[in-house]
C-alpha cells in the first residue's frame, strides 16, 4: 500500500521541529569555559561587596556593568594586561568581554586584580558594546576598601574600581585599556 504524501510530510516535519528545538537549546546555552567565567565574575562581586559592603547600592543601582575577575599585568618599562570579563545589564548576563592594556613609562612588576565598570545609563553600555570605550592615561580607578564607594562619581557616565590580588608592581593605573564586548547566544 502506497504511504500517504502528508504522512510523510509530517513526519519529516516532525523531525526537523524536534532537531530545531534540540540545536536551540544547546546553542542558548553557554559553553564550560563561559559558566566559569561568569562563576568567577559573580564570585568577585561577593568578593567586592565584602570588601566595601556599599558598593551593593552600585551594583543593585548602575544600568549595567562589567566585571573581570582576574586581570594580570606585567611591566619592565612597557607593560601589559589583559583579562576576559561578564557583561551585565540590569542583573542580567549580556555578553562577555576581552581587556588590554599596553602601558610605557615607569614600572616593573607584576600583580593580579579584579577591575570592575559600572554604566550609568544604557547609552554609556550601548556604547561599551559597540566597542567604542577605551580609557585614556587621564581615567582612574578607585581602589576597592571599605567605604570606598561612599564618595565614588560617575564621569561620563563611567565609573571604576580596581582590587588587588596579588603580586607586587610600581605602577597601577587603568589609563590604556581598550575593550572588545561579545554577546552571548540567547
Amino acid at each position: 500500500m502506497k504511504k500517504q504524501p502528508t504522512y510523510l510530510f509530517c513526519k519529516y516535519f516532525s523531525l526537523v521541529l524536534v532537531f530545531v528545538f534540540i540545536w536551540g537549546r544547546s546553542s542558548g546555552q553557554l559553553d564550560k569555559k563561559d559558566r566559569r567565567l561568569v562563576e568567577d565574575s559573580r564570585d568577585a562581586i561577593a568578593d567586592f561587596i565584602h570588601t566595601d559592603a556599599l558598593m551593593k547600592n552600585l551594583f543593585s543601582g548602575a544600568y549595567g556593568y562589567v566585571v573581570f575577575p582576574s586581570v594580570g599585568k606585567g611591566a619592565v618599562g612597557v607593560g601589559g594586561a589583559s583579562g576576559g570579563g561578564t557583561v551585565f545589564e540590569k542583573d542580567s548576563v549580556v555578553g562577555k568581554a576581552q581587556m588590554t592594556q599596553v602601558t610605557i613609562g615607569f614600572q616593573f612588576g607584576g600583580q593580579a586584580y579584579r577591575e570592575v565598570v559600572f554604566f550609568q545609563d544604557k547609552k554609556t553600555l550601548d556604547r561599551f558594546k559597540q566597542n567604542k570605550v577605551e580609557f585614556s592615561a587621564q581615567v582612574s580607578a578607585v581602589a576597592a576598601k571599605a567605604g570606598a564607594s561612599g564618595n565614588a562619581k560617575y564621569t561620563g557616565g563611567i565609573l571604576i574600581f580596581t582590587q588587588q590580588k596579588g603580586g607586587l608592581m610600581y605602577e597601577a593605573s587603568v589609563g590604556g585599556q581598550k575593550f572588545k564586548y561579545t554577546p552571548f547566544n540567547k
